[in-house]
């Protein structure tokens, strides 16, 4: 009963965090037309307040109340860096810097107030349970940030693994007679991942307007990747001063080529490290029981 209490807490806390995960739907105009003709319309009356939805009535005001929490916690600075991190991860499901902020606090209450009460039903004692809310408080008000961090880490890798390839297909883009923009276009029409997301919006961005340096620029302090950066780089330098953009590319198409190789080279190196952990600690102890266990069962019987 106790466990099923607690599970029933924890999917509690879930599903109101949860609640500012949800993507809204964009609310057209059209949408917004029908909504004002309906309401304006003879006999329609508002909803009572009792009839409104239970995200409207609680969940709404509760997540307002901890974005104004935690905007008195974080300053201009923190959240400059949270924006980064969401650029870095791919601004997932279309978080804003808001809606972090809000999940931090919500989650730094939630879960430490769903850990006491756990605690309280088994009997703990009041040192253990202020050893769960500093625990659960310090989980929950840095989940946000770790989830952040595996998306990027995460797209970074998915990028890395892709950027050779879809420069090879720039390079030949290029050299077959297409523009910079076209070539780019092309790129981002036959590959996919979160690098044709990006060179997508490169492009968007020079439709929009902004110059096709500022929007090289803006896509290498996206990403935190250094052979992007570097191609970004050289782009934007041949941009400036005229240089002929395929001999460009296919420097730049070699050196990534060679990067790509050494590093490849460097994470199949840190196997041996890596696996020395489980070794030690799972696969050793089991040879010795199979190995070593049935000899010193012999040993004891003998000597017993």
């Amino acid at each position: 009963m106790t466990l099923i209490l607690a599970l029933v807490l924890l999917l509690g806390a879930v599903a109101i965090l949860g609640r500012g995960l949800v993507k809204e739907a964009p609310s057209t105009g059209l949408a917004r037309s029908l909504a004002t003709l309906e309401q304006s319309a003879p006999g329609s009356q508002e909803p009572a307040e009792d009839e409104a939805p239970f995200a409207d009535r609680v969940l709404a005001p509760l997540q307002a109340r901890a974005l104004q929490v935690g905007r008195r916690m974080t300053g201009a600075d923190k959240a400059d860096r949270i924006r980064h991190k969401l650029d870095l991860a791919g601004n997932p499901l279309d978080w804003s810097v808001d809606r972090v902020v809000g999940l931090k606090v919500l989650a730094a209450v939630l879960l430490p107030a769903c850990g006491v009460a756990y605690g309280v039903m088994v009997g703990a004692s009041a040192l253990t349970l202020l050893l769960i809310v500093a625990v659960a408080g310090a989980v929950g008000f840095f989940a946000p940030d770790l989830y952040l961090y595996q998306r990027a880490y995460e797209r970074s890798e998915a990028i890395r693994r892709t950027l050779a390839d879809s420069v090879d297909l720039l390079t030949i883009s290029v050299e077959a007679g297409l523009g910079f923009d076209a070539a780019l276009q092309q790129v981002a029409r036959n590959t996919g991942g979160p690098l044709a997301d990006e060179f997508s919006r490169v492009l968007r961005e020079i439709q929009l307007g902004k110059g096709r340096s500022d929007s090289l620029k803006a896509l290498g302090e996206r990403t935190n990747i250094a052979d992007l950066k570097s191609f970004v780089g050289a782009m934007v330098q041949a941009d400036a001063f005229g240089i002929s953009i395929a001999q460009v590319l296919r420097v730049q198409t070699s050196e990534i080529r060679v990067k790509r190789r050494q590093y490849a080279e460097a994470k199949a190196q840190q196997v041996p490290v890596k696996i020395m952990v489980p070794l030690v600690v799972c696969i050793l102890p089991c040879l010795m029981a199979v190995i070593m266990g049935p000899a010193i069962i012999s040993m004891l019987k003998a000597f017993s």
